[in-house]
């Protein structure tokens, strides 16, 4: 039998510090769904090697026992290696049961009203903000 490793890791890098928090560290799942730039990669042992880009999503984990744990992740990078293991490393993630709807909401509606004024930079900025704030609000009302 054959079983996929995960190691699923969170960086955030703010005024030069960097903190890190593991939800899975060499844990043993049945599968990893994850959103990438290339659509939805659905990992499972013995998957071929991967590189992909995170897209803001969410990714789904499950355990050998079937249990599902949902985080939204802003961006990030996917790896599967040749020996079975599965890396997800997101730049933010957050639990999905605890995303504040009403935040995400606030947060759409003001990215949208920034990418009306401005520079074309912060009109792309703003752009960004819209595609991760409209992507945490599907995930918060279960549209994800």
């Amino acid at each position: 039998m054959q079983f996929l490793w995960i190691w699923f890791g969170v960086t955030r890098w703010h005024c030069h510090e960097a903190s890190f928090e593991a939800f899975y560290n060499n844990a043993v799942v049945k599968q990893v769904d994850v959103p990438t730039l290339a659509g939805m990669v659905g990992v499972l042992a013995n998957h071929v090697p991967t590189i992909g880009v995170l897209k803001p999503g969410v990714v789904t984990v499950t355990d050998m026992e079937g249990k599902v744990f949902k985080l939204f992740v802003s961006s990030g990078t996917l790896s599967v290696n040749i020996d079975g293991t599965c890396q997800v490393l997101a730049e933010e993630a957050v639990k999905v049961e605890d995303i504040d709807q009403n935040a995400a909401r606030a947060e759409l509606e003001a990215a949208q009203r920034a990418t009306v004024d401005g520079s074309d930079l912060s009109k792309a900025e703003a752009s960004i903000r819209v595609e991760v704030a409209d992507a945490l609000l599907k995930a918060a009302t279960g549209q994800q």
